[in-house]
């Protein structure tokens, strides 16, 4: 084979735009499948108000708001679902294991909050001097204490709505609660500001107006009205489980949706570093809507199926997707996820060939190729173009570990096994379709697959006698 060529590409107007895709190398659009089900998982969750709690504007000053806000949402309803779980009176509920799992979900929700605040300057914040060293009787959660090489002291003010400090008072949570506020004090390292969830501040930064922000109070007030089974009179614990996780992956859901707003924003204005940053957080809320969804396996059998079976949640017959596609949130998530391939023309400063030439892929492998590809206009570029790719595979990974998932949790008769094999694809769901679909980003697959053959090709002839 002979050694491919990197040859320049020419440059473009800056009015040059990409092109739309090709329909042969378009994916499947996932769309709601059944609206009267879709409305019923709203009205469930009572996400009409939830999403009321999740809009901006509360804090004009605040550009962040929309974005932060539902992450902060989800990780309070956490701490509820903690309690939920370490109040379990059921002999056979793993409480256990949940409680770690739940510690391990908090940490990385953690983790995903502190990266969207970092930089964040226009924050509502309270300024621990602000108190002048006084505490008041009406706040029982604050701290009085001394800076070190300071005579000043200053007053650390704690949430008194939110559930946290309320957990670390209790012998069965609280050993779980001290390790999320010493995640807290660790996450928030980089931020101007910290939480203020009782964590220990020693840097004496300011405390975000939890209460103000998060609105704890609204929040829990949406939680399930379990009722007893009319005939038997049986309390299911596993409503407020499953209401719980499912608030949890809405917000979450919210989130990545604002995320996404400011991705497309900053690749339109060519900040190729913060649109890479946005990306791989992006890529960070795939795995843990992942994580939220792995907590189904937690849940006892016999419950959940007794559950399941009075909601009368059956997935449409001949479809293995439903159970997924009833979420809007999710399908639009997903869909502006895998849309952001389109915008890879114009990242590497090219027009997409309307006719499938290899334009966009020399770009890429000269971009690949560059000496100065971190540098100037070209900073960030490389990075941004792997985040693509990193999120592809994480969302391949959670569709396909959804299937899996609903085949673990409800049995294989609610998740066809490998009909995908044996069946048209015209006749496929689109969750199967998905499985078939070429790469997202076959140019940037093609470049390096040619970049690679030219350093096999320059090594084979270095080697040479």
């Amino acid at each position: 084979m002979a050694t491919p060529k990197l040859s320049p590409v020419s440059p473009v107007r800056r009015d040059d735009k990409p092109c739309a895709p090709s329909s042969s190398s378009s994916s499947t659009v996932l769309r709601v499948q059944d609206a009267s089900a879709a409305e019923a998982y709203e009205q469930y969750l009572r996400l009409p108000e939830l999403s009321g709690l999740w809009k901006a504007g509360c804090f004009p000053e605040w550009a962040g708001e929309g974005l932060v806000k539902p992450a902060l949402q989800a990780l309070e309803v956490t701490f509820r679902f903690a309690s939920l779980a370490l109040s379990d009176p059921r002999g056979y509920a793993s409480r256990r294991e949940l409680a770690r799992q739940l510690e391990s979900l908090a940490a990385r929700e953690l983790e995903l909050v502190s990266a969207l605040c970092e930089g964040d300057r226009s924050a509502p914040l309270a300024e621990l001097s602000a108190s002048g060293g006084v505490l008041p009787r009406e706040r029982s959660a604050s701290e009085v204490w001394q800076l070190p090489g300071s005579a000043a002291a200053v007053v650390c003010q704690a949430s008194e709505a939110s559930l946290l400090p309320r957990l670390a008072a209790w012998d069965k949570s609280e050993t779980l609660a001290a390790k999320i506020m010493y995640a807290i004090e660790s996450q928030m390292q980089g931020c101007a500001f910290t939480l203020g969830l009782g964590e220990p501040n020693l840097a004496g930064k300011p405390v975000l107006q939890y209460d103000r922000v998060v609105r704890p109070h609204e929040l829990h007030a949406l939680k399930p009205k379990p009722a007893p089974e009319p005939k038997s009179g049986y309390r299911n614990r596993e409503l407020e489980t499953l209401f719980t996780m499912y608030q949890i992956l809405e917000s979450w859901l919210r989130a990545a949706s604002q995320l996404l707003t400011r991705l497309n924003e900053r690749i339109e204005a060519k900040n190729w570093e913060a649109a890479a940053s946005d990306c791989w957080i992006l890529e960070r809320v795939w795995k843990l809507l992942a994580d939220v969804e792995d907590l189904h396996l937690l849940m006892d059998p016999d419950d959940f199926l007794r559950l399941k079976s009075q909601l009368a949640v059956r997935a449409a017959p001949g479809s293995d997707a439903s159970f997924c596609f009833r979420s809007r949130a999710l399908l639009h998530v997903a869909n502006t996820t895998r849309d952001l391939k389109k915008l890879v023309p114009w990242v590497l400063g090219v027009e997409a060939d309307p006719n499938g030439g290899p334009r966009v892929q020399e770009a890429a492998m000269k971009l690949y190729h560059s000496r100065r590809r971190g540098e100037g206009e070209e900073a960030g570029k490389v990075e941004l173009l792997q985040a693509f790719q990193a999120v592809e595979v994480v969302v391949r990974g959670f569709f396909f570990a959804y299937r899996q998932l609903v085949a673990a949790v409800m049995g294989t008769a609610e998740a066809s096994g490998n009909r995908a094999l044996f069946v048209p694809a015209e006749g496929m769901d689109p969750l199967a379709q998905m499985f078939l679909e070429p790469p997202y980003y076959p140019s940037l697959d093609a470049a390096k697959t040619f970049l690679a053959d030219y350093w096999v090709q320059q090594m084979a002839g270095a080697s040479a006698p």
